[in-house]
């Protein structure tokens, strides 16, 4: 059995309290959480699915993304309550106001399953007209994930019917049929949320959903022979030459800011709106793992993944700050021509939105799952450690929506406590409530477990309620200050349990030219395969100590000190 979302499997890790990422997570949940609600109480968000009118509106489009603004909050929120051992009267406060909004977003859907804040109080009657402008997909695929991990908490489907009508409204509306809109979101979101619902429900309106939004993207005849964003447009009777509001296209129909001017197979570069572009990619990765469960007689998503590694390997070697942020250009939030990476403002871009970074762990994440590869991981963590960790202040109350390298007068380095496009601050809660599910990944076949670690920080990993028999990972360490990591492994004798240990790229070899040394050093000789140490059951790499369970077999040895 393999679960292999960090937002699934997070709850199977359990940090040790005075580790660094523990320290961390506990500031957001002390503080973030409880600072963001009353926000949301203060900006008219809480209460927008009650659907009344709000001054906000008047504001043109100011208020068009909070449906995920309310829902990345609430996501973000369950995964911390998911965890016990907490003050009980804090938890209370956050769980009183998840029921709450569950109860207003349920009473918000219209009878054929529509729901959304926007098009339904300020622009009644013109839903789905704009779908490459205006986020309607993306603020579902926000309620999709919502109601997932809600309904993972809870085990009732208050949040996740509403989204399952919702979804197959959407499939209705959607799609290849001579009725349906033969479109796809302009923001990439609603693609991995619909493919993580079928993963959890096996719901199929999701997959097809998610399948055709990614292959039908960028083709060049879509509508009776054209793109579909020109067709949506003259729909709307825009002038095609007319660029959208806010100037993010420095030309018209410039639809490389949406990673829409070719098909994805034919995308040799990686172009426009970062964190659009991480989260297509990231659905697109997964599409490929999936499809090799749901479709095992056909290939047709296979060259899908040598995109993504194309596109991968063009980000992180010519468009990536050392910092690991990306998107260099402020106009369009996003990539800018190879290797052009400016500190800040005034020198021409750095706009590296917090975002951006989470959607750079989000795919690499997801690329882990189809290639073990330790340069995956390696991003993964500069990620974690430079622009999302430093995204947010010390006291978890205030956020970086940019990580420039270097301040300025024209835009000064502040970190604020919202945002009115408040996408980052709430995506960092989330974030850090999924931490966990980062650590390691694991797949569980019979009495087969594989489990590999991706991240160092002192926590517990525990398979029993998977592997079906005790199976605990104990990793102690001072990371990122210490140098060295310890791991307890207490394992039935009825499993064969094998550990893959990422080795860092930026490990220094020591006196004696090893990347690592085990203590005690094993009786055999070690494979290492594209960066990840691999130890094989019943190797015997340690002392054996017993127990009071003569069943349980805690093996303990220590990894190398870089």
């Amino acid at each position: 059995m393999s679960l292999s979302y960090p937002q699934e499997t997070f709850n199977h890790t359990k940090f040790t309290p005075s580790s660094f990422l523990a320290r961390r997570r506990l500031t957001v949940r002390k503080n973030t959480l409880l600072a963001q609600l009353s926000i949301l109480k203060s900006t008219g968000r809480y209460d927008a699915f009650r659907l009344k009118w709000h001054p906000a509106y008047n504001q043109g489009y100011k208020a068009l993304f909070w449906d995920s603004d309310i829902a990345k909050w609430l996501e973000g929120a369950c995964y911390f309550l998911a965890e016990k051992g907490h003050d009980d009267e804090e938890d209370k406060v956050i769980d009183d106001a998840v029921e709450g909004l569950t109860d207003m977003i349920a009473s918000a859907q219209w009878k054929d399953g529509y729901l959304n804040i926007h098009f339904t109080v300020v622009k009644p009657g013109l839903r789905f007209t704009n779908i490459r402008d205006l986020h309607e997909l993306y603020n579902a695929g926000h309620l999709i994930e919502a109601a997932l991990i809600h309904h993972q908490l809870y085990g009732n489907t208050l949040l996740l019917d509403p989204v399952l009508k919702y979804v197959s409204q959407i499939h209705t509306t959607f799609g290849p049929g001579p009725e349906q809109i033969h479109g796809y979101p302009g923001h990439p979101e609603i693609e991995l949320a619909l493919l993580r619902l079928h993963a959890r429900t096996g719901n199929t309106h999701a997959y097809d959903l998610a399948k055709y939004f990614i292959t039908e993207r960028g083709n060049p005849h879509g509508v009776k022979g054209q793109h579909f964003y020109l067709s949506e447009s003259q729909q709307r009777g825009e002038d095609p030459g007319q660029r959208p509001a806010g100037d993010a296209w420095p030309t018209a129909n410039a639809f490389w800011y949406q990673q829409a001017h070719k098909p994805i197979l034919e995308q040799m570069t990686i172009e426009g709106h970062s964190v659009r572009a991480m989260y297509l990619l990231t659905a697109v990765a997964d599409v490929v793992r999936l499809s090799r469960t749901v479709e095992t007689e056909s290939n047709q998503f296979e060259g899908y993944k040598s995109a993504c590694e194309r596109l991968w390997d063009n980000m992180v070697n010519r468009k990536m700050y050392l910092t690991g942020g990306i998107g260099a250009i402020e106009q369009w939030e996003g990539f800018g021509i190879d290797y052009f990476l400016p500190q800040s403002t005034d020198e021409g871009g750095c706009y590296a939105e917090t975002c951006a970074s989470i959607g750079v762990m989000m795919l690499a994440e997801r690329m882990l799952q189809l290639d073990l590869n330790g340069k995956y991981a390696d991003i993964m963590e500069l990620e974690l450690y430079n622009t999302v960790l430093g995204g947010m202040s010390q006291d978890g109350k205030e956020f970086l929506y940019e990580n420039h390298l270097a301040s300025c007068e024209k835009r000064p380095m502040k970190r604020e406590s919202w945002f009115d496009c408040a996408c980052c601050p709430p995506n960092v809660t989330k974030t850090f409530g999924m931490l966990g599910g980062y650590l390691w990944s694991y797949d569980v076949k019979g009495k087969d477990v594989e489990i590999d670690v991706h991240l160092y920080n002192s926590a517990v990993l525990d398979l029993l309620d998977i592997a079906g028999e005790t199976c605990y990972l104990k990793q102690e360490t001072d990371w990122p200050w210490g140098n060295s990591v310890t791991f307890s492994l207490v394992m039935s004798p009825k499993l064969d349990v094998t550990i893959k240990l990422r080795i860092p790229s930026w490990a220094q070899p020591f006196e004696d030219g090893k990347l690592f040394h085990l203590t005690p050093s094993p009786s055999t000789n070690l494979t290492i395969s594209k960066c990840y140490l691999i130890l094989k059951p019943r190797v015997h790499l340690c002392t054996l100590r017993q127990t009071n369970d003569p069943h349980l077999q805690p093996k303990s040895f220590r990894s190398w000190s870089p």
